[in-house]
């Protein structure tokens, strides 16, 4: 997509009705994590909208892009990109987390558009490089993305991942990180400081974008950037707030992973409006 002032504002706005719906399925649910599902909303609404080479009709679609939501707990926003975009009806959105229901507490493959399922927090770099190879053997074009949240970055097997990735020189991949400071027993710096972020990644192998994760056009920016680079698997360092654009969950551990009271979902919706 080329990044207008009509095209951005355009991604503006769907990232604002993404977090409505996610407010809303929380709400309706009574259960789920608004915080980290708050704070990817732009980087995903940007990835669907402006960059993934995907098909809603043919969610099997052999030849598309693949995307992995290694941190799934985060799910309820890919369920509204999912739905915003056309892989099943918005009304399904409401049934989250209800006994039966296509769309679970964590992905998987009843969900369509979904993969691979995730949620075992470590595991889903792992997933995404095993596409990256994939598409090499298949002789496929297609690029690989992977949302991780930062304190998931803690586990080992995160590291195992990423060490692969530059051995085999997956240049097709891309990983997303979601560097909101916070996981659920804290700040992540408290709980596991994993600084310096940049210097791990590069120190492993990787081509290293850190920006601005609610920053729309410097997000196209970086998903452009990283389909140019060869020879190695790019990651996008975004800096982003937890529980980004609802005033009293911003930066407040609490909201990790418990859902809006019905008062606090009309409070967020109007904030929202």
């Amino acid at each position: 997509m080329v990044a207008t002032d009509k095209n951005i504002e355009d991604l503006r706005g769907k990232a604002r009705n993404i977090r409505k719906l996610i407010i809303q399925m929380l709400g309706k649910a009574c259960s789920g994590h608004p915080g980290g599902s708050l704070s990817s909303a732009d980087l995903i609404t940007v990835l669907y909208y402006a960059v993934l080479r995907h098909n809603p009709a043919q969610p099997r679609w052999p030849d598309r892009d693949r995307f992995h939501m290694s941190k799934g707990h985060c799910c309820p926003l890919w369920y509204a990109v999912l739905a915003e975009t056309g892989y099943f009806p918005k009304e399904k959105l409401l049934t989250l987390r209800q006994l039966g229901s296509m769309l679970q507490g964590h992905p998987d493959r009843r969900t369509p558009g979904v993969d691979v399922a995730s949620g075992s927090l470590g595991q889903g770099l792992s997933v995404a490089v095993g596409m990256s190879l994939a598409a090499r053997l298949d002789t496929k074009d297609y690029r690989v993305y992977c949302l991780m949240g930062d304190g998931e970055t803690q586990e080992g097997n995160i590291w195992e991942a990423a060490m692969a990735a530059s051995h085999y020189k997956c240049d097709n991949l891309c990983g997303i990180l979601d560097y909101n400071g916070f996981q659920i027993d804290g700040k992540t710096c408290d709980v596991m400081n994993i600084e310096p972020v940049a210097a791990k990644w590069q120190a492993f192998g990787w081509h290293t974008i850190e920006i601005d994760g609610h920053d729309i056009p410097r997000i196209l920016q970086a998903y452009a950037e990283a389909r140019t680079v060869k020879g190695k698997p790019s990651i996008i360092i975004a800096r982003t707030t937890k529980g980004k654009g609802v005033s009293f969950m911003e930066n407040v551990c609490s909201f990790h992973g418990v859902a809006p009271t019905a008062p606090e979902t009309e409070k967020a919706l109007k904030e929202l409006a």
